[in-house]
């Protein structure tokens, strides 16, 4: 039977408040995915974080987003000869070697514009708030690593927060990712401090029937019709949409410029939670949260934390 105290599970009650769930950890000022930015996420009171598993070639479960390593590690340098530098070719041993830390500390010293997309609206001032000269000599010492689901889901557990889990599968298709996932999160008796998500529906239908109280969430950039139809169909607890640029499938980047709240008020109607990403815009922030939706998934929680203040 569904834990009626779970809160991220529809049939045991949703949060009523909206939860500041902070992207790849707070992103926006440390290295993504990783156990600094899980960290620094506590640091903005977030209750809840968002990160990628993936495998590696000798069964590990990794945490990290891109299906390769180029964007947030030195994998090229340390080898040379490995491309096209799939996770998924390289062992545990290997992955360990690789420093995910100090390509976050080249994206600030870049103008906005040539930064990364999301780094690119980063003020000076957020900077000089929340990047600390600590924070930077941790991010250049070439210690930052790719951290594993264990340690991940063990400082989530210290720390008291939830997790969002994201299964991901696609294109890479990993064999049996859902199911030790999940085995994970029993040994941890984390089941209902996690949501697991992927945009790989398959996945979670596989989570359903190894668990009735791990809460799942669909993900999504595309407009699904009649949303809270689909989540009972495969008893999902969230539907999450995105709002991102070319991902957006709210309505905020169409000819009118608004937001289509019918899919949000279908679900919220239905139940089930609503957590968008990645939303860093205060005005879309304020929409949503108008809209009804359970969470914001965002790089910029300190701005999510100010406008829920307000």
């Amino acid at each position: 039977m569904t834990a009626p105290s779970n809160p991220l599970r529809a049939a045991g009650g949703l949060p009523t408040q909206v939860y500041n769930i902070a992207h790849r950890g707070a992103r926006a000022f440390a290295p993504e995915n990783t156990l600094a930015s899980f960290a620094k996420a506590q640091g903005f009171g977030c209750p809840m974080f968002e990160m990628d598993v993936h495998q590696s070639r000798d069964g590990e479960l990794i945490v990290h987003h891109d299906d390769n390593l180029l964007r947030c590690t030195d994998v090229k340098a340390k080898f040379p000869r490995r491309a096209p530098y799939l996770l998924s070719d390289f062992t545990f041993e290997e992955l360990r070697r690789l420093d995910a830390g100090s390509w976050y500390l080249a994206e600030l010293a870049l103008p906005p514009p040539r930064r990364q997309p999301f780094l690119q609206t980063l003020s000076d001032a957020e900077i000089a708030e929340f990047v600390s000269a600590e924070d930077r000599k941790q991010y250049g010492s070439g210690e930052i690593r790719l951290p594993t689901l264990r340690e991940t889901l063990e400082l989530a557990a210290a720390a008291g927060m939830m997790v969002n889990i994201e299964i991901k599968t696609l294109p890479r298709q990993y064999p049996g990712l859902a199911k030790e996932t999940v085995e994970l999160v029993q040994e941890l008796d984390l089941e209902t401090r996690v949501l697991i998500s992927s945009f790989d529906h398959e996945q979670l239908v596989i989570v359903r029937q190894l668990s009735q109280v791990i809460p799942t969430g669909v993900l999504t950039s595309d407009r699904i019709a009649r949303p809270a139809d689909y989540l009972r169909l495969l008893d999902a607890d969230a539907y999450n949409p995105g709002c991102y640029g070319d991902y957006d499938s709210l309505g905020f980047d169409s000819v009118t410029g608004q937001l289509d709240a019918q899919g949000i008020a279908a679900v919220r109607a239905a139940g089930r939670g609503v957590n968008v990403w990645t939303c860093n815009d205060l005005d879309q922030m304020c929409q949503l949260i108008t809209a009804g939706v359970t969470g914001l998934i965002t790089d910029f929680p300190n701005r999510v934390r100010d406008v829920l203040a307000v």
